[in-house]
């Protein structure tokens, strides 16, 4: 993926990436074949961002492969357009994978997004993957608190009254993740294989193992770089 040289033509190129999202397909069925969750760590002093791929049995949720990517943080932080920050570094931990990788599942948005064009969206279009998008923060939305049930769900609301995702309790009076389709799945598919990944913590096993993978990719990378 080519950086862009400025805000303007990395919006441009949402704009123009964002129309091939495709929204009516379903997705795989949740506890079925293989879930890869994909995150990313940074060191802003040096520049360096760590991306950690780790593809899962769906079904046992057990360990099927890691893989990460450590490379320079290509564009400056822009709020709406963190995609071009991680996608060239995520993509290179995708390409070393043998597996897979099946659903990718991304810390972050898809649909809901000031734009419709999240990172999760811009990863599906730009490898044809279902993806979906679970954030631990809210962003550019409204929405009431869920239930306090395991499950419970309440709609994330755009300016303009746009439904973009669902707010999802995946545990017992546990903070809600934030759940908005990427490309290639339904929402409430998407839901249902969060629900299914958080068997026991309020993040899904994706995430949870590649957040720990990154960050430890991050560290040894550094510890390279102060080593030299």
């Amino acid at each position: 993926m080519d950086t862009p040289i400025n805000e303007a033509a990395a919006r441009a190129i949402q704009d123009e990436l964002r129309t091939r999202v495709v929204l009516d397909e379903p997705g795989p069925p949740p506890g079925t074949g293989l879930v890869t969750g994909v995150d990313v760590a940074y060191d802003d002093e040096r520049n360096i961002v760590a991306a950690a791929a780790v593809v899962l049995d769906a079904a046992t949720l057990a360990v099927v492969e890691e893989a990460t990517a450590v490379g320079p943080v290509a564009f400056p932080y822009v709020p709406g357009l963190l995609a071009f920050r991680e996608i060239p570094t995520v993509l290179a931990a995708l390409e070393k994978l043998s597996h897979g990788p099946g659903l990718v599942i991304c810390d972050g948005y898809g649909q809901a997004h000031p734009r419709r064009f999240g990172l999760a969206s811009h990863l599906g279009v730009l490898t044809g993957l279902p993806v979906i998008g679970v954030a631990k923060n809210p962003f550019t939305f409204t929405y009431e608190q869920p239930g306090n049930r395991r499950g419970d769900s309440s709609p994330l609301v755009a300016d303009g009254g746009d439904v973009v995702g669902r707010a999802l309790r995946t545990q017992e009076s546990v903070k809600p993740v934030y759940v908005s389709v990427g490309h290639r799945v339904s929402l409430d598919n998407a839901c249902a294989h969060t629900l299914h990944l958080a068997p026991g913590y309020r993040q899904p096993e994706t995430t949870r193992r590649a957040d720990a993978l990154c960050r430890r990719a991050l560290r040894e990378a550094t510890s390279v770089t102060l080593d030299a």
